[in-house]
């Protein structure tokens, strides 16, 4: 059965979400589920607006079967040719085998990658700046390269000020019947989500994505319409303003995060004491995680969210904590950087992990690095609390 809803008058979400799914592009937990957001324009002209991912194809063709109602499909425009929206186009030229696919070149490239219909026979080459017209809407065309792939394009609807953002503006998360933003407790229950999908997936891309809020900055839009999570059709300043923060690297929130790896407790109980001598210098709402506990995507997201940091891992192998390494190497990865960091490792023997955390550090930008290095042998002593109060004072900065 079908279930669609309006945007507008003549523009339909016909989106599916999957709360099946654990692992979005097999990594990063979908603990609440993901959209897959379609939206078709019935004008003069019919247009689809991008395509789902294969497993939840039945639901999106009810949908789309019933928006067109007996109607053929003039247009598919393809925003992005990632898998989970461009699965199902050569199924929707087999429907519609008159249908034109609306793309850059790099888009047909692609297509040509994933796909053996004749893709050229249904091609319509689209460049910066082109429009279309449909009748009342005209459509016209804008690329944001590696936001996050190369052939990344957004539309802008002149006649109702809709942007189809592409994997702009999206966030994790299943719609549960309220598909507006305005309709959710997004702040509280969909901003950690979000931030996670950007830092997570295009969060590498900052320096592209100021390009692209550059070039929607220009446009006067007054619905964002992405390809996962809820439309946008107030207060669209207020989360254009998280992706200004998030692609400039700039911390939202004036706060210390401690990030540690213990194998027997002793380093866990370090930063327990340091966390309790950060309260008492007036420290708020200090956040703290296990790093072998929090899947590395959360972690990462926090990290873009506050502005000091404190990594504390034992030495493992003569090297770092396993799951330690990897949270630093996800972190330089993504391009973290302007922050301030601080560094404590634990060894019985030999320690070296803060060594070799520092190094990774240092090659990230902007990173103001404690320039003390802090060892902790075996198990915190009386001796080591002076150093716990220089990172205290660094962390105040």
């Amino acid at each position: 059965m079908y279930c669609v809803k309006n945007v507008t008058d003549d523009i339909y979400w016909i989106g599916v979400s999957d709360r099946r799914l654990a692992l979005f592009e097999n990594i990063y937990p979908l603990p609440k589920g993901v959209s897959y957001n379609s939206y078709v324009l019935m004008d003069e002209k019919t247009v689809l607006l991008d395509t789902v991912d294969r497993a939840v194809s039945g639901a999106f063709f009810e949908n789309l079967t019933h928006v067109l109602d007996g109607r053929v499909l003039d247009y598919l425009v393809v925003n992005h040719m990632e898998p989970d929206h461009c699965a199902v186009i050569e199924d929707v030229v087999r429907r519609y085998p008159d249908v034109k696919l609306v793309g850059n070149a790099k888009t047909f490239t692609m297509m040509k990658q994933f796909f053996s219909f004749d893709v050229d026979s249904h091609a319509l080459v689209i460049k910066e700046g082109d429009t279309i017209c449909t009748g009342r809407h005209t459509l016209a065309f804008a690329m944001i390269p590696m936001v996050h792939w190369p052939e990344a394009m957004v539309t802008y609807d002149a006649c109702d000020k809709v942007l189809f953002s592409a994997d702009a503006f999206g966030t994790f998360g299943a719609l549960n019947g309220n598909i507006f933003a305005d309709e959710v407790n997004f702040e509280s229950e969909w901003l950690d989500d979000a931030r996670r999908y950007y830092t997570n997936i295009v969060g590498k891309y900052g320096t592209q994505v100021q390009t692209a809020l550059k070039k929607t900055a220009a446009l006067d839009i007054l619905i964002i319409c992405p390809l996962h999570g809820p439309v946008w059709r107030e207060n669209l300043d207020w989360y254009i303003d998280k992706y200004q923060k998030w692609s400039t690297y700039t911390p939202e929130d004036h706060t210390v995060l401690v990030l540690y790896a213990s194998i027997y407790g002793n380093t866990e109980n370090t930063m327990d004491v340091l966390a309790g001598k950060l309260a008492d210098a007036g420290e708020k709402n200090i956040a703290m995680y296990d790093v072998s506990g929090t899947d590395a995507s959360y972690l990462l997201s926090e990290a873009f969210r506050c502005d000091r940091i404190i990594f504390a891992s034992p030495t493992y192998n003569a090297g770092i904590f396993p799951k330690m390494e990897a949270l630093l190497l996800e972190m330089k990865a993504h391009n973290l950087q302007n922050r301030r960091v601080a560094v404590l490792d634990n060894g019985t023997w030999a320690a070296s992990a803060g060594k070799q955390m520092r190094e990774i550090l240092s090659q990230m930008k902007k990173m103001d690095i404690y320039d003390e290095s802090m060892t902790v042998k075996s198990a915190l002593k009386e001796d080591n609390l002076a150093h716990l109060d220089g990172i205290v004072e660094f962390m105040k900065g």
